[in-house]
C-alpha cells in the first residue's frame, strides 16, 4: 500500500527518512548539550525556592563595638584599596546605624567583590552575606548568566532555542505509530534493561513535555524579549489600546510559568520535582547513544583484526545491492532478522563483521 508522507508518519514512522533524521538531529544534540541542561536544569530546580533560602540564610545586621571617631568615605575608600590594590571602588554603603559594618563594594575587570568594613577602624571584616545566600546568588547567576554576565546571558538564549529544538524533535520521534503509541506512555519494568532504559526515556519525556517546552520557549523570551513583543506591538498596537494589553498579560505569565513562582509551594514542589526531569532524559540519552554508536565503534575496532573481516563487509554490501534490486522492481522477499540491528546479537552469531552504526536511525532498535 502505498501512503502519503503524513499517513506513513501517522501509522508507521519508523522507516520515514525525515523522522530519521530528526532522530540524529534530536540525539547529537541532545548529546551536545546535555551537560548544559543539567546544569541548567538542577540550578533551576533549587531556584524554584530562591525567596524561601534567602530568608532561611539572612542574618542579623552586623554591628561593631564604638571605638573612636567615625571614619569618613574616603577613609574607608582607602582602607578598602590597601586591602585591595589594583581594585577600584564601586559603592560605599552606610546605614543611619553608625555601629553596623560599611559595605563597599569593588571592581576589576569585570569581577565584583563585596566586603565589610569595621566603620572605626577601617579593618577588613569579611564577606557581607553568610556562605548559603552567596551559594543561592551563584545559582541564581549561573543558571541567567552561565556566570559570564552579558554573553553568557545570550549564550544561555541560544540553550533555551536549542532545548526548544530538542523539544520538538523529540516530540515527533516519540510517536511510535497508530498500533503501539499506548506503549510509549509508560515505561515497560519487564525485558532488559536496556528496554527499560528506553521506555523510560520515551514516557517521561511525553509527560513532562509541556513543562519543559515552556521553559525552553519562556528562556528564550527572557533573553531575547524584542521579538515577542514586537509580535505583540504588530497584532496589539499601543495607539489602539489603553491600558494592559492581552498580549502583554500573556509575555507576564510567560515568565511567571517559568519560574513557578505563582501559586505557593503546591506549584512550587511539582516545578522543584519536574524540574529534574531533563537530567534523567539527558542520563538515559546518553546510555543509548553509548549502547548505540560508542560499543559499536569499539567492537568495530576490535573487529577490524578478525580473519575474514573485509570478506564479510563485501557479502554484506553485495546483499544489500541485490536488495535494493529487488524492491525497485516491485518484489518482495521475506525479512530475515539482521544481526546487524544490534551488535549483541552480532556478537553472540560469531559474526566476524561490525554491526552498521545507528542504521536508519531505527527507535525500535534502540530497544535491544
Amino acid at each position: 500500500m502505498n501512503w502519503t508522507l503524513p499517513g506513513r508518519l501517522w501509522r508507521n514512522p519508523q522507516n520515514v527518512w525525515a523522522r530519521r533524521a530528526l532522530f540524529q538531529i534530536h540525539l547529537w544534540a541532545g548529546i551536545g548539550a546535555g551537560i548544559y541542561i543539567l546544569l541548567i536544569s538542577v540550578s533551576g530546580s533549587v531556584i524554584v525556592f530562591r525567596n524561601e533560602l534567602y530568608k532561611s540564610f539572612v542574618r542579623p545586621p552586623l554591628v561593631v563595638e564604638p571605638s573612636g571617631t567615625l571614619l569618613t568615605d574616603d577613609e574607608l575608600k582607602a582602607a578598602a584599596k590597601r586591602a585591595y590594590p589594583g581594585w577600584t571602588i564601586a559603592n560605599v554603603w552606610r546605614v543611619k546605624n553608625p555601629n553596623q559594618v560599611v559595605e563597599i563594594w569593588l571592581e576589576r575587570n569585570k569581577q565584583r567583590k563585596q566586603r565589610a568594613f569595621n566603620p572605626y577602624t577601617g579593618a577588613d571584616l569579611g564577606n557581607p552575606d553568610p556562605a548559603g545566600l552567596r551559594f543561592v546568588l551563584w545559582l541564581v547567576d549561573l543558571h541567567d548568566n552561565l556566570l559570564y554576565q552579558d554573553i553568557g546571558r545570550k549564550v544561555n538564549g541560544a540553550g533555551a532555542i536549542l532545548l526548544t529544538v530538542l523539544c520538538i524533535t523529540g516530540a515527533v520521534i516519540w510517536w511510535p505509530g497508530t498500533v503501539s503509541w499506548r506503549r510509549s506512555l509508560v515505561a515497560n519494568w519487564t525485558g532488559n534493561w536496556k528496554r527499560f532504559n528506553w521506555g523510560l526515556h520515551s514516557a517521561l519525556g511525553f509527560w513532562s513535555f509541556a513543562f519543559v517546552f515552556v521553559w525552553a520557549v519562556s528562556g528564550i523570551y527572557l533573553v531575547f524579549p524584542d521579538p515577542f513583543t514586537a509580535v505583540i506591538d504588530y497584532l496589539q498596537p499601543d495607539e489602539a489600546q489603553r491600558g494592559l494589553r492581552a498580549g502583554d498579560e500573556v509575555l507576564r505569565w510567560v515568565a511567571r510559568l517559568h519560574f513557578g513562582r505563582f501559586a505557593g509551594w503546591p506549584i512550587k514542589t511539582l516545578w522543584f520535582l519536574i524540574g529534574f526531569a531533563p537530567v534523567i532524559l539527558f542520563i538515559t540519552g546518553v546510555i543509548m547513544w553509548w549502547n548505540r554508536v560508542i560499543i559499536p565503534l569499539l567492537a568495530e575496532e576490535g573487529w577490524r583484526e578478525a580473519p575474514g573481516w573485509r570478506e564479510a563487509r563485501a557479502r554484506q554490501g553485495e546483499a544489500s545491492i541485490e536488495a535494493r534490486r529487488t524492491a525497485s522492481a516491485g518484489l518482495t522477499t521475506p525479512a530475515a532478522p539482521s544481526i546487524e540491528a544490534s551488535p549483541y546479537r552480532a556478537r553472540a552469531s560469531g559474526a566476524a563483521h561490525p554491526p552498521l552504526l545507528c542504521e536508519e536511525g531505527n527507535v525500535s532498535q534502540l530497544e535491544d
